[in-house]
């Protein structure tokens, strides 16, 4: 086993004696922790000396911490091979790993809590398939099928909720964003940092957002998780702040302020090629969000039909009604089914969207017309008339929405 020499930076400033070696860096962030710092980085660096095959290196993040914490970790640099200290002028586990992960030259960067909640063996499959290029990034899970955890019932309501709000604040589909224990590629931490904006605890979700957003790959472990019961983390002043953030971030993923489409650019995974000749790759998700879209979208359009039958008549009622919902229908069209984010190229694809209305509006209105023509207007007729038309307009929609409003390289030209 190949080791690094130990090396450290001076107040303020991340490491710069580095190898060009290390396949990992694994960072232990620690704001007055000297009791526990020694006992966690001594078993981290047993573990790893023992069962981790490649360069490894172990950065104690020292970030403003007023007890004897420097001096531990400066003990420990000296110490153990591999294992390095910096120290920051400011408090922050977010500002420490992001300065240290910045620096850093390893392939595979990652970090854990000093209490060592998570057990180590969780370690080798969080960054294998980060090594292996199968991943972008990788998060301990206390929350996904498989995990153990121990802890009380306080802490697990705080958690789940706050990933509750999360999805449905920001439509997050990882289980777990702030377990201590996770691991990205170098080459994509490059990519997201300079976007991530929170020094502090919210710094874990920011990043796994915008991950997610990009299009970036996110494997999850399923951990054996033990609460420390001498946690000093403020509950209720972290949960302010982490709420601040998830409207932050919201407000930049809905201005664009947020460059979702650049990354998207340079994260994101090639479609796949299509294992069926002649069936699209993605096309039955597309069918399946398109159907659920296009059921909202019909008893809308029924709801508003009914409504403003009696004051704008049936010709009147159906105009505005196929009107509101094709443009609500577009929009979620363009964002959920196929997966187009960011205001770019949105004016464009509402017009040709409304041209695809324009089509609809025929058939409804010629229907009806038709309907007019045999039968007298109003009654259960006319609503199956236009029933009937409307599906036929939504396959045809469906039709022109995917292979011309949203076709993917003109999709991937208004996300870029």
């Amino acid at each position: 086993m190949t080791h690094e020499p130990p090396s450290q930076a001076p107040e303020g400033e991340p490491m710069t004696t580095l190898t060009t070696t290390t396949v990992l860096d694994v960072v232990v962030p620690v704001h007055n922790e000297e009791r526990d710092l020694a006992p966690c980085v001594r078993k981290l660096h047993a573990d790893l000396t023992r069962t981790f095959p490649y360069p490894f290196r172990i950065t104690i993040a020292n970030n403003a911490s007023t007890d004897g914490t420097r001096a531990v970790a400066d003990e420990l640099a000296r110490e153990l091979p591999a294992v390095a200290a910096v120290h920051l002028a400011e408090k922050g586990r977010g500002r420490a790993l992001k300065a240290v992960w910045t620096a850093s030259d390893a392939a595979v960067l990652a970090y854990m809590d000093v209490d060592l909640s998570t057990d180590l063996a969780a370690l080798a499959p969080l960054v294998a398939s980060l090594i292996s290029g199968h991943s972008d990034l990788a998060i301990g899970s206390r929350l996904a099928r498989g995990a153990r955890v121990v802890r009380g019932p306080k802490r697990e309501f705080i958690s789940r909720c706050y990933n509750l709000i999360l999805r449905g604040a920001l439509a997050t589909r990882f289980t777990d964003a702030q377990c201590g224990f996770k691991a990205i590629r170098a080459d994509v931490a490059r990519r997201l940092l300079p976007h991530v904006e929170d020094t502090g605890w919210f710094f874990d979700t920011e990043l796994l957002v915008l991950a997610e957003r990009a299009g970036a790959r996110i494997h999850e472990v399923p951990v054996d998780w033990v609460d420390d019961p001498d946690s000093r983390v403020d509950i209720v002043s972290t949960a302010v702040a982490d709420l601040r953030g998830v409207a932050r971030v919201a407000r930049g993923l809905l201005t664009g302020r947020i460059p979702i489409g650049e990354l998207r650019a340079q994260l994101g995974r090639r479609p796949l090629e299509p294992q069926t000749p002649g069936v699209p790759a993605g096309l039955f998700k597309q069918l399946v969000r398109f159907g659920a879209i296009g059921v909202v979208s019909t008893l809308a359009y029924l709801l508003l039909f009914v409504s403003l039958r009696g004051g704008l008549g049936a010709q009147g009622a159906n105009l505005v009604a196929l009107l509101l919902t094709a443009i609500a229908n577009t929009a979620a069209n363009r964002r959920f089914t196929f997966g187009v984010r960011g205001r770019r190229g949105a004016g464009r694809h509402q017009f040709e969207g409304l041209l695809v209305f324009a089509l609809g509006l025929a058939l409804t209105s010629g229907s009806l017309a038709l309907l007019h023509v045999f039968a007298a207007p109003g009654g259960p007729a006319e609503l199956v008339a236009v029933v009937g038309a409307n599906l036929l307009a939504t396959v045809l929609r469906f039709l022109l929405l995917r292979n011309w409003v949203f076709r993917p390289r003109r999709a991937a030209e208004a996300a870029s």
